[in-house]
């Protein structure tokens, strides 16, 4: 029994000490391997869509499209403080402005997130733009009462609509980030319609 007894026990050592050996080796890999030290790329692949979910084209055109809604924005604040304004261009002037102020703030929500500047170097928005106002031309709104500051409005609103779907378009086709290319969609759809809302007030005139 005492034989027996000691080559039992010995036995049993030999078990757990080839347990502890294969716990080991088991847990060796695990912090050379990529589970744990190179798992730090997994987990970092996982949180770096916020930067790597754009491209050059989702940065340029929402770079492009906050300073375009937001001389839009201006222009219809004109309107809506001129005097004796006819109804239909206060409340068309009222629905650009609901419409474009969340997507401007939306917008420089993103290129935060992407640790992008809100504008191009050296602030070199040429080529980004399409159908902007002048500054004289803004000029002119503000002087503009009555019908004549109607008309002038709804013709410069046209073009700079015109403007802002030829840029959806643009991003539309080559944007990567999906919610940039939505909302590019978005903008050349309802712009669209508006344009030729526009067209129909500015002819009723």
């Amino acid at each position: 029994m005492k034989k027996t007894l000691t080559i039992s026990v010995l036995g049993l050592a030999s078990v757990i000490a080839l347990a502890g050996c294969a716990g080991t080796s088991g847990n060796t890999p695990a912090s050379s391997m990529p589970g744990t030290g190179q798992n730090g790329m997994g987990m970092s692949s996982s949180a770096a869509p916020a930067a790597s979910d754009h491209n050059a084209a989702d940065t340029m055109f929402t770079q492009g499209m906050i300073p375009h809604h937001a001389q839009a924005v201006e222009m219809s604040d004109m309107m809506l403080k001129k005097q004796g304004m006819d109804a239909r261009i206060t409340a068309l002037a009222t629905k650009i402005k609901a419409a474009q102020a969340p997507e401007m703030e939306k917008m420089t929500g993103w290129l935060k997130r992407w640790n992008e500047p809100a504008q191009m170097a050296g602030g070199d928005m040429s080529g980004m733009t399409s159908g902007t106002m002048s500054s004289d031309d803004m000029a002119k709104l503000d002087a503009a009462q009555g019908t004549e500051a109607a008309k002038l409005y709804l013709s410069q609103m046209i073009a700079h609509h015109q403007g802002a779907v030829t840029m959806a378009k643009t991003e539309e086709a080559t944007g990567k980030s999906a919610d940039t290319v939505a909302l590019s969609k978005s903008i050349a759809t309802s712009q669209a319609a508006e344009i030729q809302e526009m067209k129909n007030l500015l002819a009723a005139l």
